[in-house]
């Protein structure tokens, strides 16, 4: 069969990378060195793994770990299309003992997954490392999340909340929004694993510590906006990588632009 269409992209984690494949490739049996985690946006296929033969869908989650003997073949006459990220070994092997603290996990536990939040956190794990321009506490973030779910990383306890790492990563978001962070420097700063950082803020909070910076960043953004400040001017000093970026997080948050904001305070 045909090659089709395969893009391979760098991203903005070192031992990660992406490929967007659109094919009717049928592979050999074959496997990798790396973990393999993405998902079939069109179209459908059947596979070998190690749990036996599969098939998955569009909207389904696929995985492979490091050796695992798979293959693919499109059902059908039509292409599929789908979208990967293989993560080396000691990346995954990092994360989950930061997840996990300490305790060893290393396997991704189902080869099709047809949960709907699973898929999103692909997507938005992948849009986010591909993104040279994105921050690096949004990919950081998503990471942790997809693979805590595909590790299988249990609902804690209400009570096992970390609530003064939480307070104090707060605060530290508070008293200079504008300010380049990572997730590692954040939590290492209030004295707790990164993963629970994420996990445990976005349960006392409501928003992950990115979402929740953009927050502030946006409120920062108003206040300069309203006291005059020229636009591009005021993305810059409210840490946003450009105006269009500030405008697009104002806008989602508000429902108005910037620049409607300064044309009624003119």
């Amino acid at each position: 069969m045909a090659a089709g269409r395969f893009q391979l992209f760098s991203t903005s984690i070192a031992g990660i990378e992406a490929v967007f494949a659109d094919s009717r490739h049928s592979f050999a049996r074959h496997s990798h060195d790396a973990y393999g985690v993405g998902v079939i946006e069109r179209g459908a296929q059947r596979s070998a793994s190690g749990r036996g033969m599969v098939e998955a869908g569009a909207g389904h989650t696929i995985t492979v770990n490091p050796g695992e003997v798979h293959d693919g073949a499109p059902i059908g006459d039509a292409p599929r299309a789908w979208r990967m990220l293989y993560m080396q070994p000691a990346v995954v092997a990092a994360a989950a003992r930061d997840i996990f603290e300490g305790r060893p996990r290393g396997e991704f536990h189902a080869p099709v997954l047809e949960d709907r939040r699973i898929a999103g956190l692909v997507s938005a794990t992948l849009a986010a490392l591909i993104d040279r321009a994105a921050a690096p506490l949004a990919a950081e973030e998503r990471l942790f999340l997809l693979l805590a779910a595909l590790l299988r990383e249990e609902t804690p306890r209400p009570d096992a909340m970390a609530l003064p790492a939480v307070a104090c990563a707060r605060e530290r978001l508070d008293n200079d929004p504008a300010a380049a962070v990572s997730l590692e420097t954040l939590a290492g700063g209030c004295g707790i694993g990164r993963f629970r950082l994420v996990r445990d803020f976005a349960r006392a909070t409501g928003l992950t510590p990115h979402a929740y910076l953009l927050q502030r960043r946006t409120e920062l953004a108003r206040r300069l906006v309203a006291a005059g400040t020229p636009l591009a001017e005021a993305a810059m000093e409210a840490g946003f990588a450009d105006q269009s970026h500030m405008t697009r997080n104002f806008t989602r948050r508000y429902g108005y632009t910037p620049g409607a904001l300064r044309a009624a305070r003119a």
